[in-house]
């Protein structure tokens, strides 16, 4: 799978799960088995590594550096800007171009990158208007401190307000096996080739059929979710997140498992409203 131009695979690393805590405010207290993780990720094959300079106020971005600086040659950065953190429980859109121009330079800074290969907007900020949070992310990429644009929690109706301003190479919106808010935004961005990278990408809901399922192929029942996912879409990049070895190792492993059509039909049940079914 591609993002614009750059080949990142069929599934990514996301690193928010890093954090030290569930408010994502602290780093993480173990350094070297964080550090550990992304390295394993790198090492399995994974090339799409996913950050926020919302995690723990740019500690996110830094511990990226921190494993895998300096980075090879086929390794992907993505990360976000335009959420504010002012305290623990506040996540608040931000999209002034000032800001963003700012954040964006921090970015570089703590990635210690030249060039960030994705930078989202992280949130839209509906009290800015989306041209001019749009054309600051389009100004970054001309002066090539930004290779590609993406845009987080997006309807197609942004997405395509967006477009008229840049070219959108990525949207990463929450979408998953059982919460299917965005099946419109999956099935447009699959339209235009624009990549769909889901966050909170795994969720089994009814656990029994999905354990039943599971069983059938000889997987876990998060590797059948990323599966679905997988067999959704050919522009979906799941980036599961873990701060263990282990679950890591598990979730790349769900990029070799085939479900069959009528096996894909039974999952995706799961998630559709029963007015939705036949």
């Amino acid at each position: 799978m591609r993002i614009g131009d750059i080949e990142v695979g069929d599934l990514g690393f996301g690193t928010m799960r890093l954090a030290s805590d569930g408010t994502i405010w602290e780093p993480p207290a173990d350094r070297g088995a964080a550090t550990a993780v992304l390295r394993r990720a790198v090492e399995l094959g994974v090339r799409l590594i996913d950050t926020s300079d919302a995690y723990a106020l740019g500690a996110g971005e830094e511990l990226v550096a921190e494993a895998l600086h300096p980075y090879a040659d086929d390794v992907v950065i993505a990360t976000k800007g335009g959420v504010a953190r002012p305290s623990v429980e506040e996540w608040i859109p931000l999209g002034r171009p000032e800001y963003l121009r700012q954040q964006a330079e921090l970015s570089l800074r703590r990635l210690r990158r030249d060039v960030i290969d994705l930078y989202y907007l992280h949130r839209v900020d509906p009290q800015v208007p989306l041209a001019d949070q749009i054309g600051a992310l389009e100004g970054l990429r001309q002066e090539g401190k930004i290779r590609h644009i993406g845009l987080s929690e997006v309807t197609v109706g942004q997405l395509e307000q967006a477009r008229e301003i840049a070219p959108v190479a990525a949207v990463q919106n929450l979408y998953n096996l059982i919460d299917r808010t965005h099946e419109e935004v999956v099935d447009h961005t699959g339209k235009h080739e624009i990549a769909f990278v889901p966050f909170f990408p795994i969720a089994v809901g009814d656990l029994g059929a999905v354990t039943a399922l599971a069983a059938e192929i000889g997987a876990t029942p998060a590797q059948t979710a990323l599966a679905w996912l997988l067999h959704r879409s050919p522009n979906i990049i799941p980036i599961p997140g873990t701060t263990s070895v282990r679950h890591l190792e598990e979730n790349v492993a769900a990029r070799d498992l085939r479900l069959t059509d009528e096996q894909f039909a039974r999952l995706d049940r799961l998630g559709r409203p029963v007015d939705q079914l036949a």
